[in-house]
């Protein structure tokens, strides 16, 4: 069994809501009717065919709620949101394993609530939210109670990076160039997160809370040597250290996350995330379907990658498979 930890939709429901909350002239909408496959479920059936024993876990493509609506209409789409993708889950239970919820996340204590709601009511395998959030970082101290919460559930936390293109890669232009704000600046968004997430001491507090990064946790697997030498570095060149509250070396909590395999195939770029945090915190995912019209082509690299990593076939089985079974309490 392949489980695609890391796919997304966009119901019809849902994606009327969106549109009469949104200009018609936002590029996303663009992006969303070019895609079939985010909310043709027979669409996406037929993709999920050609491969063999392929189930998904569904989250809620973008935008976040909080950054097209106020924080009384976020509340509504997220609702709206999570009731579909659960009708999703509880019609086609062959396809879809289980869904992470959408939160209102400009709006804290709704979005607490509907955690409640949906993990208890819908069924609910965990939440999903993006960074930064409204320009926030995840370690503010607002997200705190979700993080308590989520932990406590003992269900993990899936994130989502995103930058708009008026993230301008220099400061004397306006807008990014190239893509750049989407090619890297969305990975460096993930790694910025996990960071903050580390030495703001969040993992140190709840050290059951689960984290799912998205592009198999971005900069830090090819980094961690970096990271170690750095912090080396200002602790004993500068006298500076940044681990007050840490009972472990920050490296360890960077191997607490969980990475994804959706960095658009790259066998070595996996042995390179496998070889920092071993096989049992990989998870098999393809962010389908924003590749192309048809949302096949990055479930294919994934699944060939995986099965191109120099490892023992349990180990691919966990990451296909066993890891996200565990997490998601399947």
């Amino acid at each position: 069994m392949k489980i695609d930890a890391y796919s997304h939709v966009i119901p019809e429901k849902y994606k009327d809501a969106l549109y009469r909350a949104i200009p018609p002239q936002i590029p996303v909408r663009k992006i969303i009717d070019s895609l079939p496959t985010l909310n043709d479920m027979d669409h996406r059936f037929r993709i999920m065919d050609k491969f063999e024993d392929l189930k998904q876990v569904i989250t809620l493509g973008i935008p976040a709620v909080e950054d097209i609506a106020d924080p009384n209409k976020a509340v509504d789409l997220a609702r709206i949101a999570n009731d579909e993708m659960a009708q999703m889950v509880n019609k086609h239970p062959d396809r879809f394993v289980a869904a992470a919820a959408c939160l209102p996340m400009n709006n804290m204590d709704a979005a607490l609530k509907e955690a409640d709601r949906a993990i208890k009511d819908l069924g609910f395998k965990g939440v999903q939210i993006g960074t930064p959030i409204n320009n926030k970082p995840l370690d503010s101290g607002e997200f705190m109670p979700l993080f308590e919460k989520m932990a406590q559930y003992d269900l993990p936390i899936w994130i989502h990076p995103g930058r708009p293109v008026t993230y301008a890669d220099y400061k004397t232009e306006e807008v990014s160039k190239y893509m750049i704000f989407l090619l890297f600046g969305w990975p460096y968004e993930t790694t910025v997160a996990m960071t903050r997430l580390v030495f703001s001491g969040v993992l140190e507090k709840y050290p059951n809370l689960k984290f799912i990064t998205h592009h198999c946790g971005a900069m830090v697997p090819y980094f961690h040597q970096r990271i170690e030498c750095v912090y080396d570095n200002a602790r004993l060149r500068q006298r500076e250290t940044f681990e007050e509250g840490l009972s472990k070396r920050p490296i360890e909590y960077f191997k607490m996350f969980y990475y994804d395999t959706a960095i658009n195939g790259n066998a070595p770029g996996l042995m390179c995330a496998h070889a920092f945090c071993g096989a049992d915190h990989m998870l098999f995912a393809s962010d389908m379907p924003y590749d192309d019209e048809l949302g096949e082509r990055f479930t294919r690299q994934a699944i060939d990658a995986i099965k191109g990593m120099d490892v023992e076939d349990t180990e691919k089985e966990n990451i296909f498979n066993g890891n996200i079974r565990h997490l998601l309490k399947l």
